[in-house]
């Protein structure tokens, strides 16, 4: 028995020789670990090897010789307990088995996180103070972190949002509603909710997250409706108004009544709801005189009032939906119409219109050219009877009139200034007032729109046909010039000899007087005959005129000064407009009393240095002087040889 008490625990360790073992089977490692950390030595005996067995964490070792390694980063929110199952073998057969158990320490490596990035709340103007808007379990932020306390922190977005709503408590986040809400002054609020996993936003580590949260109040029905215009006692509450208004006695008005300061209208004092109002006349309106349109508030008379009186009607005006309602007073004074006749404000208006426009164009505003021209005539005693006011235009079919705006009755193919009376009439009272319209017809109007701008389009002539025309027709006055030359020269000849001391001579550029040459359109100017111009075609050619005696010659010739002075029989006269040519000298048709029949025509080319002072004076003025005096500062000189008199 002895001897096998002392046999034992060399058996034992014997057997122990023969089996795999390591010095402790629990470890300890922080989340976050580096990978490659060696966490035991076990002991193999020999002729065995040591394997890792089966194990749901079998990923996280390796086993490198009789050494086991951390094989991945752990992770306590993954994997908070990792198994390595050590199985020591001889060929094929396992020995012994032998478990190794690794625990995660959590540390603080993960942020919270809200379930929202914003939220947006709708919450009632009434709601009460101090109700919960949104509770914890909406605003709540997650943390993977097992051991994190969480705080939370409300930040205004909007500017004084902060005095409405608030947190609960740092750890809860619970918004409540610390004062009653205004839609007219916050219809929407903005907050940045932001929870943080210390305490201390110094703290490491020290993880933060942040939402939005968007309040909108939606408006309760807790204002009745007002009348405008309005008085605001603080910017909110409302002041409403009364009206006022008069009508004649003994007359009917077929439209609304004008009142002061302006027609019955009230608004929902809600103005986020906008109910409808609905209006009725609830007292005051004697003998149902008036009426009230429900919906627009239109306050309309329903007969003729025989005698002056004044009414005093209620008027309320009521939400659509029944819920509220306001009332307010209109006053209506009958008074006694003298059957003054309507005014116009203005004698005469103006107004301007496009050449070429058609039927029904609207005449605008010469003062404002973009506008329509409007007439408008008022009752002196009654505004409510303008109206009544008719108007028509009494002398003139090319315009007519279309409520106060005057329109085109006939195509203006004329241009030019035209006038047109337009007469008001009080259909109620009879009485009328005229004014006068005066409409300038011009192609320098504004290009008009639609179908009068296609019209007007039709009856203008492109750029290519202008100058087509020009062409030609400047052609044509060369030809005519052409042949005044050859006829004056032929006929007149010999006579030109005398005056000017030398025949003159065709030039193949037609007048030697080129101011004569560059205005066709003087040609009109003249109301006495040319002795040069041709008949019109198909009538017997004229009597050639009497040849002009040598006196006169000789008096146009060598004395034009004298010709132009004093009141005697010589004395001549202008009968066209004396102005100074752009290319110097002066042209103008004189006849004389004592002649009769007789012509003296006189054309002076005097070069503009030659007249410069009095040139200058006679183009400004009106008078004859100015043209006297330039003609007998180009006078004073003897004539020249491209000067031509006849």
């Amino acid at each position: 028995m002895v001897t096998w008490a002392l046999l034992l625990p060399l058996l034992v360790a014997v057997a122990q020789a023969q089996v795999c073992s390591v010095e402790k089977t629990s470890f300890e490692v922080s989340e976050n670990t580096s990978p490659g950390q060696l966490l035991l030595n076990i002991t193999v005996p020999e002729g065995q090897q040591v394997t890792l067995g089966p194990s749901p964490t079998r990923f996280a070792f390796r086993i490198q010789g009789t050494q086991l390694f951390l094989n991945v980063t752990p992770d306590y929110e993954e994997n908070s307990m990792l198994v390595a199952v050590l199985e020591c073998k001889r060929a094929d057969a396992v020995v012994t088995s032998l478990r190794v158990f690794v625990s995660v320490l959590d540390v603080n490596d993960n942020p919270p996180r809200f379930p929202f990035v914003v939220k947006v709340q709708r919450v009632p103007e009434d709601t009460k103070v101090n109700a919960v808007v949104i509770p914890e379990t909406e605003l709540k932020a997650q943390d993977l972190d097992k051991d994190d306390i969480l705080f939370y922190t409300l930040q205004e977005v909007t500017p004084g949002a902060s005095g409405f709503f608030s947190l609960v408590g740092a750890n809860r986040p619970e918004l409540r509603l610390d004062r009653s809400l205004d839609f007219d002054r916050w219809p929407n609020m903005t907050f940045q909710l932001l929870v943080r996993d210390t305490r201390e936003e110094s703290a490491e580590p020290s993880h933060s997250a942040t939402a939005t949260l968007v309040l909108e109040v939606r408006p309760a029905d807790l204002r009745a409706p007002w009348f405008l215009p309005c008085t605001y006692s603080d910017g909110f509450v409302c002041l409403e108004a009364q009206y006022h208004g008069a009508v004649p006695t003994g007359h009917t008005l077929s439209g609304p009544l004008i009142l002061h300061p302006g027609p019955i209208y009230a608004v929902d004092g809600d103005r986020g709801i906008h109910q409808p109002i609905v209006y009725s006349i609830i007292g005051g309106n004697e003998d149902g005189s008036f009426s009230i349109d429900a919906n627009t508030g239109n306050l309309t008379m329903t007969k003729s009032i025989p005698s002056p009186k004044t009414f005093l009607l209620l008027v309320k005006g009521k939400q659509a939906d029944h819920a509220r309602y306001s009332v307010t007073q209109v006053t209506v004074e009958a008074q006694a119409a003298s059957g003054r006749p309507p005014r116009f404000p203005q004698s005469l208006y103006r107004g301007t219109v496009a050449l070429g426009s058609g039927v029904g164009v609207a005449i605008k505003d010469a003062a404002a050219p973009s506008q329509p021209l409007r007439i408008r005539a008022q009752d002196p005693e009654f505004p409510d009877l303008n109206l009544a006011i008719t108007y028509r235009v009494t002398n003139n079919s090319n315009f007519r009139m279309d409520g106060e705006a005057m329109l085109t009755g006939a195509s203006l193919v004329h241009a030019g200034v035209f006038y047109a009376e337009v007469e008001a009439r009080n259909t109620v009272t009879s009485g009328t007032a005229t004014t006068v319209v005066e409409v300038q017809v011009s192609e320098q109007e504004p290009a008009p729109t639609g179908t009068s701008a296609r019209r007007i389009e039709d009856l203008r002539f492109s750029v290519v046909d202008m100058a087509a025309l020009g062409g030609v027709l400047s052609a044509l006055l060369l030809l005519a010039l052409i042949a005044l030359i050859v006829l004056v020269h032929k006929h007149y000849g010999h006579r030109l000899k005398c005056c000017c001391g030398k025949a003159l001579e065709p030039q193949p550029q037609g007048f030697d007087n080129q101011a004569f040459l560059n205005n066709p359109d003087e040609a009109s100017w003249a109301p006495a005959p040319s002795p040069s111009s041709s008949p019109p075609a198909g009538e017997p050619a004229p009597p050639e005129p009497k040849p002009a005696s040598p006196e006169t010659l000789r008096r146009v010739a060598e004395s034009p000064t004298v010709a132009l002075d004093g009141d005697g029989p010589a004395a001549v006269r202008s009968i066209l407009t004396k102005e100074r040519r752009p290319e110097g000298g002066y042209k103008a048709v004189w006849f004389g009393e004592d002649i009769g029949a007789e012509a003296d025509v006189v054309v002076l080319n005097t070069p503009a240095s030659e007249v410069d002072g009095a040139g200058d004076e006679g183009s400004e003025g009106s008078g004859d002087e100015g043209a006297e005096v330039g003609l007998r500062g180009g006078a004073q000189d003897a004539p020249r040889s491209d000067s031509i008199y006849l």
